[in-house]
């Protein structure tokens, strides 16, 4: 039987096989996702070329597709428009037959009129990667034959070929928007599967993702690590890549005696880090209320108990019965209350697209007036560092 010209032991296969699924990783996060679906960086031509042709001899998929699906997801995201939410399809059926959602929706030519623009559309593009999918499976398949031989070469093309379905189809879209931890209180349901985003290039960081789509660099913590962000950064060493966006970061200066243009514009662009200030604030008033109706009314405190977890979510992402059950729960600490209705009307600034910026100025002073004459200790705090923001 055929040995290939590398005649390898068990482990150099496997190795091989690793190797190759990473390049096509790569592949993925940086190219079809960060550089086409999002334009978060550009990518010199020759760089960009050697990845559509590595997809195209690794997966087959083709780039005006990719990009169409995913940001129709990004547009339609936990709704029945969205091609694969398992808040709406169900866990086992994004995780184990992700392909077969994506295939399904990348034949639908309105998704791809509509959502694929800006994508390659060259005469290689046109005439070669779009029209003989399967050619380069064939291609990749035959090389891995010569290259390791019979046995190993075949195992490691179907290695090839169901590593993008299962880790990036089934598992970043289906675990990905299922469980996890959450950095951001985004409208929809992301996670971020683990912190160090290694095995699928970085992708793992998807609440993240979700915050800042835009964001060339998908690590946010210092205890994540983006290894896709590490490739981009050795390209742009090398001046095959330029990064164009990357998640803002708040300034703080002295607290402004009122909001003003800027403070707005710092606000609506760290949303989401804004929110996360505001829940650390949320939840040290929870404990406080807590302990308090404990000694006060421990029949409150006890019910009060099962909406912790509610409290900092998005009121979108709360099922109808738990916007119920808070409705009811809430009355039982004015503090709570108010802290809780504080928080959708902030969050419903940057949510506003008729108001003028001269009146979500205004509405913001009235917010912060409210906030900071309410005594409630954490919310005046927050409002204060609100003023800082810049």
């Amino acid at each position: 039987m055929f040995s290939g010209v590398f005649n390898l032991p068990w482990w150099g296969d496997v190795a091989a096989a690793l190797l190759l699924t990473h390049v096509t990783i790569v592949a993925v996060t940086v190219f079809l996702h960060r550089h086409q679906a999002h334009r978060a960086l550009d990518l010199h031509p020759v760089v960009s070329h050697f990845f559509r042709l590595w997809l195209w001899l690794t997966t087959g998929m083709v780039t005006r597709e990719w990009a169409a699906v995913h940001r129709k997801h990004h547009a339609k995201c936990e709704t029945p428009e969205d091609p694969h939410s398992p808040q709406v399809l169900g866990i086992n059926r994004v995780l184990w037959l992700g392909v077969f959602l994506y295939v399904k929706e990348a034949r639908n030519a309105e998704t791809i009129e509509r959502y694929g623009h800006g994508t390659p559309d060259d005469w290689l593009e046109r005439h070669v990667y779009s029209r003989f999918q399967v050619t380069g499976l064939t291609l990749m398949g035959a090389t891995d034959i010569v290259v390791f031989g019979l046995v190993p070469g075949m195992l490691i093309l179907l290695t090839q070929i169901v590593w993008i379905p299962f880790w990036a189809a089934g598992v970043i879209n289906g675990i990905g928007h299922y469980w996890g931890y959450r950095n951001w209180s985004t409208p929809d349901a992301s996670t971020n599967i683990v912190p160090l985003g290694l095995l699928i290039g970085g992708e793992e960081l998807h609440n993240n993702h979700h915050a800042y789509p835009t964001s060339a660099k998908l690590s946010m913590k210092w205890y994540e690590f983006d290894i896709g962000w590490f490739y981009i950064r050795l390209l742009e060493a090398v001046r095959m890549a330029r990064v164009k966006h990357t998640a803002p970061t708040l300034r703080l200066v002295a607290a402004k005696p009122a909001v003003d243009p800027q403070t707005l514009q710092a606000i609506i662009a760290c949303r989401y880090a804004v929110l996360a200030q505001y829940g650390r604030s949320l939840r040290r008033v929870y404990r406080e209320e807590l302990a308090k109706l404990r000694r006060l009314a421990p029949h409150d405190a006890l019910e009060l108990q099962r909406v912790e977890s509610w409290l900092d979510r998005d009121e979108r992402m709360l099922r109808e019965q738990e916007r119920t059950r808070l409705a009811e729960l809430l009355p039982k600490s004015h503090v709570l209350q108010t802290m809780y209705a504080m928080r959708r009307e902030l969050a419903a600034v940057w949510g506003r697209s008729t108001a003028t910026r001269e009146q979500l100025v205004a509405q913001l002073q009235d917010w912060c007036r409210r906030a900071e004459t309410s005594e409630i200790k954490p919310l005046a705090e927050f409002s204060r560092q609100l003023r800082s923001y810049a």
